[in-house]
């Protein structure tokens, strides 16, 4: 018999059960509507179907050289992408064995890792897949703190992972997560990590640099090997273990992997830091304005910091290289010698200065120092700056033996500064206008102007063979050509000269006659004055501007002495010119810039003209030839210096090949400069202070022949040295049918006798 409290009961069951249906079911309802409302945006924002075939990648710019090698970036992130294809296949078993095991299983959800979390409530994980990791990347971040937000946050997570598993195969997703990664130390993104840390492309790591990578991602700045290597070994060898668990790892493999230490490259990829570093900034600079004159297709402008275009520059990396150690080499021994001769000098670095002089000059770079207008943006005046400057405080500053922590103020660092020699390197293939090499200095990080493309320095003797070119083009001289090496003066009225000039040789000697070719190779004044005042000053600039040259040049005769400024660039262009057979090409840096799929987006035009025929450039060469053999660039073809500064000068160059030069030392020997070519390779090289007034004594350090030439020698030998460079050894190339005598040694057709050379060369005696 069934009671009244039996029926009771089983109505109460049903009522709970359908109250119990009705909750689970409208329950689920919401949570749909959770997630429909979540997939179309209403809960915030969601990437679509472009978004997902395009993610924002923020990708650095890379820099590439001739040879392939990458020399520097433009970035906000360092990040750097590559294909799948290029991952060690150790790489992505550490990621999958360590961060989603069930990685191939899944469809962007792990259900199983998901209910463990769940009934963990977190404690063992959150079960988040390499896909919801990516989504979290790409599209929101780490996310709110604050549960709803979060809970939101997670479901759009699970959305988006939904979305790229069907977008994107699996091997893709791993790629795109390796390159989106943050692995601190400014390398973003598995290729830059590679760099950064161990010098390698990914393809090159070993199982262990692997590991120690994918371990740094559950915490980056936790597992930063640079700080805390001995965690980030523990860490490499949960990997391990993990590695083994999944079985892409014997045991006995791991026992001796977790044997041995890290061994860290590390080498952060800084725009001040590397090969290259005022080049790149040089380029940098010509970008931002590449970027107004080449737009997308939509018209708006290349970001160079985060569309990952690549600069394909005609930079050689190992050339590059040469040149940065020629100079380094070269430059520490020479300072050494410049801070003893300093030692005696009570306004050291400045020469023949008063103390008011020198004073004038630390205080103008007081006020144009980064130090003056930070203290000038906090509004402190100037006297309470000025009074700053003279506290001493603790500072790194910059030595050939490395960076060195000391206390000084900062007006002796102004001064410390001033001692130091600068360079400008800049070598060109003539053929083709492509800048192999370019030194703007000696340490972008301490020292940022650059020498070869934005400082133009007075270029003394190595002006010379512009005047030598116009006077044989003019006046149909030859190198043999004879002329008399004596005092000469041209008035006042003649040339627009305004005072009587009377140059002088060097050393206050004269030689008596003379042919052009002697002339220039001991780089005699009055002979250079004597062309000059035949062809008129104006011929001349007219010459060196159509040789590239776009500095001022002031129409007067004084200029044949070199009393003009130009840059290093521009100089290795005019002489380029020369070797090129009187072909100017202006030259070139870039080869070509494609887009971040790899689409050309540019190619550079050539720009030439003809200046000079064959014959004359030629004649030319040989003239310069003539300075190597036996002028003042003839130390090239000796063992050491051989002229009493072997500590400074002895290094054993023993050139047997052709080479054409010039040196050039400038009034007080504030500037020293060799232009040296080969036929394939033209080089320019400066030497001094930043302050004309800053510099040796004497001639004997100052000179263009030690300050200068030693860098040109040391980078050609590197070259020579180097098995995958083809620098040429050979003759430079003779024109066909040559009409100008260059070889001074054999007897001109034209002459029959003694007299008949003695009345050719009064022609040209003024």
């Amino acid at each position: 018999m069934v009671t009244k409290k039996n029926t009771n009961q089983t109505k109460d069951i049903a009522h709970y059960q359908r109250k119990f249906w009705r909750i689970f079911f409208y329950g689920m309802g919401a949570l749909a509507l959770f997630f429909l409302f979540a997939s179309w945006g209403l809960l915030g924002f969601m990437p679509s179907f472009e978004d997902l075939e395009n993610p924002d990648s923020n990708l650095a710019t890379e820099v590439i050289s001739s040879d392939g090698v990458t020399i520097g970036k433009f970035y906000n992130e360092n990040r750097t992408s590559i294909k799948y294809k290029d991952l060690p296949k150790h790489l992505v078993d550490a990621l999958v064995a360590t961060e989603d095991e069930r990685f191939y299983e899944h469809a962007g959800i792990d259900g199983r890792g998901t209910m463990r979390a769940v009934a963990s409530l977190g404690t063992s994980g959150g079960a988040s897949t390499l896909t919801q990791q990516l989504a979290k990347q790409l599209f929101h971040g780490e996310g709110s703190r604050f549960l709803p937000f979060r809970i939101i946050q997670k479901a759009k997570e699970w959305i988006i992972a939904i979305r790229l598993e069907r977008q994107y195969t699996k091997n893709e997703i791993i790629a795109m997560y390796l390159n989106k990664a943050d692995f601190v130390n400014t390398a973003v993104g598995i290729r830059s990590a590679a760099k950064v840390y161990f010098g390698k492309e990914p393809r090159d790591l070993s199982i262990n640099e692997s590991a120690m990578l994918v371990g740094m991602l559950k915490n980056p700045s936790l597992f930063n090997p640079v700080r805390r290597l001995e965690k980030v070994t523990a860490r490499r060898n949960t990997v391990l273990g993990q590695m083994v668990k999944n079985d892409f790892l014997e045991p006995a493999a791991k026992a001796s992997l977790e044997k041995e230490p890290i061994v860290l490259n590390f080498h952060p990829e800084s725009h001040k830091e590397g090969i290259g570093t005022y080049f790149r900034e040089y380029l940098r600079e010509f970008m931002k304005n590449w970027v107004k004159d080449n737009k997308k297709a939509d018209g708006s402008e290349y970001d160079i910091y985060k569309d990952g275009l690549k600069i394909y520059t005609t930079i050689d990396s190992r050339m590059q290289q040469h040149a940065e150690d020629a100079v380094t080499e070269h430059l520490t021994n020479l300072q050494k010698e410049f801070f003893i001769q300093s030692k005696t000098n009570k306004n050291a670095p400045f020469v023949n200065l008063s103390n008011v002089e020198t004073q004038k000059i630390l205080n103008q770079a007081m006020k144009s120092s980064e130090r003056w207008r930070v203290l000038k943006a906090q509004d402190m005046s100037d006297d309470e700056i000025i009074k700053s400057f003279d506290i001493k405080t603790s500072m790194t500053v910059f030595t050939w033996k490395g960076e060195k922590d000391t206390v000084m103020t900062p007006m002796d660092s102004i001064r410390y500064y001033k001692h130091y020699l600068q360079s400008g390197l800049m070598a060109m293939e003539p053929q083709t206008g492509h800048v192999k090499a370019w030194v703007g200095g000696i340490n972008y990080k301490y020292f940022q102007y650059d020498h070869v493309g934005q400082g133009a320095r007075q270029v003394g003797s190595t002006f010379k063979p512009f005047v030598y070119a116009t006077a044989i083009e003019q006046l149909n001289m030859s190198p043999c050509d004879s002329i008399i090496d004596s005092p000469f003066t041209i008035p006042v009225g003649r040339h627009h000269v305004t005072e009587t000039w009377t140059p002088s040789n060097s050393d206050n000697k004269y030689r008596g006659m003379v042919t052009l070719k002697k002339a220039l190779a001991n780089s005699i004044n009055t002979v250079s004055a004597k062309l000059i005042d035949k062809v008129g000053p104006e011929a001349v600039v007219e010459l060196t501007h159509k040789l590239g040259v776009k500095s001022e040049i002031p129409v007067q005769p004084s200029i044949a002495l070199g009393a003009v400024e130009i840059t290093v660039h521009d100089m290795v262009a005019a002489f380029s010119t020369f070797a090129n057979q009187g072909v100017y090409i202006k030259p070139q840096f870039i080869t070509r810039i494609e887009d971040k799929n790899g689409v050309v987006i540019y190619e550079p035009i050539p720009e030439s003209h003809d200046v000079l025929n064959k014959d004359i450039a030629f004649a030319i060469v040989k003239l310069l030839e003539g300075v190597t053999q036996e002028g003042t660039g003839s130390r090239l073809r000796t063992q050491g210096g051989g002229y009493g500064y072997e500590r400074v000068t002895g290094y054993p160059y023993m050139f047997t090949n052709p080479i054409a030069g010039k040196t050039g030392t400038t009034q007080n020997q504030s500037d020293g400069w060799f232009m040296g070519m080969v036929p394939n390779l033209v080089t320019g090289v400066w030497v001094g202070c930043e302050d004309r007034s800053a510099r040796f004594k004497s001639i004997t350090y100052g000179q263009g022949a030690v300050a200068a030439l030693p860098i040109w020698g040391l980078f050609m030998k590197k070259n020579y040295e180097d098995k995958d460079l083809t620098v040429s050894k050979e003759e430079f190339e003779r024109p066909d049918n040559l009409s100008i005598k260059v070889d001074c040694w054999s007897r001109p057709a034209a002459v029959k006798d003694t007299t008949d050379i003695e009345q050719s060369t009064e022609e040209f005696e003024l």
